[in-house]
């Protein structure tokens, strides 16, 4: 078990209101960063269940973007230069690879005629919860990045393009999942 087992769950630090950064600098518990990671945090526990309900071909593909979110995480959470290089790296061929995956997925796929509504199937609609909270983690971290812009430690430059391709993989694999399944895209119709 290592360091972990040493270490106690509950550290009491946090029953202010207040959290650490990886500085040791104390912030607000709904400050923008914690937005901002903290639903990359949620968008990777919606990951997890993706992964436990997905066929076993995208099991493995889901893992690696559970690993890339705690990674781009880790940057969000740092504020201090000096720590930056003991972080783990992001590679920008990380949404080169999301992109790929869409079109491996999306070569099997009918053409897209309407707006689906998320359903049929607990993993389609588990894909479909993933890339709104997606969009959602995209939102708050294209906040950051403007709060980041003029200080000494900007949001890396792969966070956003990667978050943006990440909401379409989800979006892809939630109609290659029904097309996997056998299950009818449900095509959304205003009412009459």
């Amino acid at each position: 078990m290592g360091y972990f087992s040493r270490v106690k769950i509950y550290t009491k630090t946090g029953d202010s209101g207040q959290t650490g950064l990886f500085s040791g600098q104390r912030v607000s518990k709904f400050d923008l960063r914690l937005h901002a990671y903290g639903t990359l945090d949620e968008l990777n526990a919606h990951t997890g269940l993706l992964h436990d309900l997905a066929p076993r071909e995208l099991q493995k593909e889901l893992q690696v973007i559970q690993r890339q979110l705690f990674a781009i995480g880790s940057h969000l959470a740092n504020d201090s230069l000096e720590m930056v290089e003991r972080l783990p790296p992001l590679n920008p061929a990380w949404t080169e690879n999301l992109e790929a995956a869409i079109d491996r997925m999306d070569a099997v796929l009918p053409p897209l005629r309407n707006f689906v509504l998320p359903g049929g199937h607990p993993a389609v609609s588990h894909a479909h919860l993933a890339r709104t909270v997606c969009r959602r983690a995209e939102r708050w971290c294209a906040e950051l990045q403007l709060q980041l812009a003029s200080g000494p430690l900007p949001m890396p430059e792969a966070v956003l393009p990667f978050l943006n391709r990440l909401s379409d993989y989800f979006f892809t694999c939630s109609r290659w999942l029904a097309h996997e399944l056998g299950v009818q895209e449900i095509a959304w119709k205003p009412e009459p």
